[in-house]
């Protein structure tokens, strides 16, 4: 059964099974928690938030806040946490706008959120993501699978980050990162090369790597630009999964991807 201590739940909240909500949080009325939880003290879960199972909340966090976004004009919108998902001390997580079109903010399973880090309205954050402490997401900015952003890094609103990517720590993202990629940088965030230990470390192989390389070697180092160097790889490249998610990733982007670091001469 659900463990409350000294702590509001409102009766109208559904609370699943076996969760523990330490003292001095605060739980609105529609507000879903799943089995296996644990709220820390002086959490703060507000109104249209949905929890997943195993999630753990620590002390000060504050998740369902209304988005700071002037075209919110009070209108129902929505957080959605998945399953196994670690929301950290006093970090933040907002609803959605309708004004966005989507009206729903998302972190996927197995995602941890550190401390003090920040995720706005209609953000998208997908499964075994890392957002490091004091890193802001800002608003409908979609993080893709694996991807982990370091900390003190902070996101414009509407970017993209691919999945497996890697982000230095203090960078400004400002143009879309691209799947398998290592970016750094204050301003201008740069292309540093591909995230190799990270794709060693979830069971890619040499030959995926090398194909990975190769892709990226054309789109950043054969002087051509970015739709003529998706169209080389399109042509030249057999058909793999890698492959497609680079070029689906490009193609889609709307702020453009980051650029390569200058060789030095």
């Amino acid at each position: 059964m659900a463990e409350y201590i000294n702590s509001f739940v409102h009766p109208n909240a559904k609370i699943g099974k076996n969760v523990k909500i330490e003292p001095f949080s605060y739980i609105a009325e529609n507000v879903e928690i799943g089995d296996n939880c644990v709220i820390g003290p002086h959490a703060t879960i507000y109104d249209y938030v949905t929890i997943g199972d195993n999630c753990k909340v620590f002390p000060g966090a504050v998740v369902g806040g209304i988005p700071q976004d002037l075209k919110f004009k009070g209108e129902v919108s929505y957080v959605k946490i998945g399953n196994n998902v670690t929301i950290r001390e006093c970090a933040t997580v907002h609803r959605g706008t309708e004004a966005s079109g989507k009206g729903i903010t998302t972190i996927d399973d197995n995602t941890l959120i550190m401390a003090y880090a920040h995720v706005a309205h209609d953000c998208k954050i997908g499964k075994n993501c890392i957002i490091v402490s004091f890193s802001g997401l800002a608003g409908e900015t979609d993080i893709d699978d694996w991807a982990i952003i370091g900390g003190n890094t902070m996101a414009h609103q509407f970017s993209k980050v691919g999945m497996h990517a890697m982000i230095g720590g203090g960078t400004l993202i400002g143009q879309d990162v691209p799947p398998f990629a290592m970016a750094a940088g204050a301003h201008p965030i740069l292309f540093e090369g591909i995230n190799i230990v990270g794709l060693r470390r979830r069971g890619f192989t040499a030959e995926q790597i090398d194909n990975i390389k190769a892709i990226y070697d054309i789109i950043y180092n054969s002087n051509l630009n970015t739709t003529q160097a998706c169209r080389k790889v399109e042509e030249e490249f057999p058909e793999c999964n890698e492959k497609r998610i680079i070029l689906d990733f490009i193609k889609a982007s709307n702020r453009g991807i980051i650029r390569p670091r200058k060789k030095d001469k």
